[in-house]
C-alpha cells in the first residue's frame, strides 16, 4: 500500500519557516517508507490543507497519514483536525490523523540539546546546577495548551538551578515577568529558550524585542544572558513525527 504523510503547520510568511518544513519533509522521506511526504498550512499562506490533500492523492497514494505539526493542543490544532477530517470525508479519502507533538517525551530532550549547544558555543563553564533557565512559549487562550507546555518545562527542573516559563502573548506570565523572576534570584547565568518550531516573525522580531526590552531594566554586569536557537530542523523532530504517525496508524491496524 502506498501511503502519504502530510504535515499540517499553522503557517508563516517568513521564508525560513517554509524552508525548515521543506527540509524536515525531505529528512522524513529519507527515514521512512512513505511514498510521498509533504507539508501544507492551516492559514496565512498556501498550500492550504485541501491543496495538500489533493497533491497527496495526485501522487497515487492509497491513504494519507496527517500529522498536525503543532507543539500545543490548542485552537489552531483543533481547527486543522476539523478541516482535515471534513475534507477527507467529503472526498471519501482514507485518512489517519496523528496526535501533535505535545507531551512527546523527546521535547524535553530537544530543549536540553538547545541549551547544551548554547553552553558549548559560548564556553559556559558553570555546571547546569548553577544555570537558570527561562523557557518562552507562544501562549494560548486554550488551557490545554498551557498544561502541555508546563508539563514539558517541568521535566527540566531536576537538571538546573531554576526553571521558569513565560509566554509571548495570550497568557501569563509574560516575558517581562519571567525575566524579572529570574533576576530577583541573583543568577549567574540565564539561558533563555524560545519554545518555537520555526524561525518565523515571532522568533525574528517579537521574542527578541520583548527580551531586550525586559533586560534593559536591569544592571546585568554580573549576569551572563544567552538565547538558544528555536527547534528548527532536527533529527529528533523527524523521529517524533514518525513515532506519532506510526502510533496513529497502529490504532487502526
Amino acid at each position: 500500500m502506498n501511503k502519504a504523510l502530510l504535515l499540517i503547520d499553522r503557517g508563516s510568511r517568513e521564508a525560513e519557516a517554509k524552508e525548515e518544513l521543506s527540509q524536515l519533509c525531505t529528512m522524513i522521506k529519507e527515514e521512512s517508507e512513505y511514498a510521498y511526504v509533504a507539508h501544507c498550512f492551516l492559514e496565512v499562506i498556501p498550500p492550504y490543507i485541501e491543496e495538500g490533500i489533493n497533491t497527496c492523492m495526485s501522487n497515487n497514494v492509497d491513504s494519507i497519514t496527517v500529522m498536525p505539526y503543532f507543539l500545543y493542543p490548542g485552537m489552531k490544532l483543533k481547527d486543522s483536525v476539523k478541516k482535515t477530517a471534513k475534507i477527507c470525508h467529503d472526498k471519501k479519502i482514507k485518512v489517519v490523523i496523528a496526535k501533535p507533538l505535545s507531551y512527546h517525551t523527546s521535547l524535553t530532550s530537544l530543549i536540553i540539546d538547545r541549551i547544551n549547544f548554547t553552553r558549548e558555543k559560548n564556553k559556559i563553564v558553570l555546571t547546569d546546577a548553577k544555570c537558570d533557565i527561562l523557557v518562552i512559549g507562544h501562549g494560548s487562550s486554550d488551557k490545554s495548551a498551557r498544561t502541555a507546555f508546563v508539563h514539558t518545562v517541568d521535566k527540566l527542573k531536576p537538571y538546573f538551578r531554576s526553571v521558569t516559563f513565560c509566554f509571548l502573548e495570550l497568557d501569563e506570565p509574560r516575558i517581562d515577568n519571567g525575566i524579572e523572576k529570574i533576576i530577583s534570584s541573583n543568577p549567574k547565568v540565564m539561558i533563555i529558550v524560545p519554545y518555537f518550531l520555526h524561525k518565523g516573525a515571532h522568533i525574528k522580531n517579537d521574542v527578541v524585542k520583548d527580551i531586550n526590552s525586559a533586560l534593559a531594566k536591569y544592571n546585568l554586569e554580573n549576569i551572563q544572558v544567552y538565547i538558544t536557537e528555536h527547534f528548527g530542523v532536527d533529527p529528533k523532530l523527524v523521529k517524533m513525527v514518525l513515532e506519532r504517525a506510526k502510533e496513529a496508524e497502529g490504532k487502526i491496524g
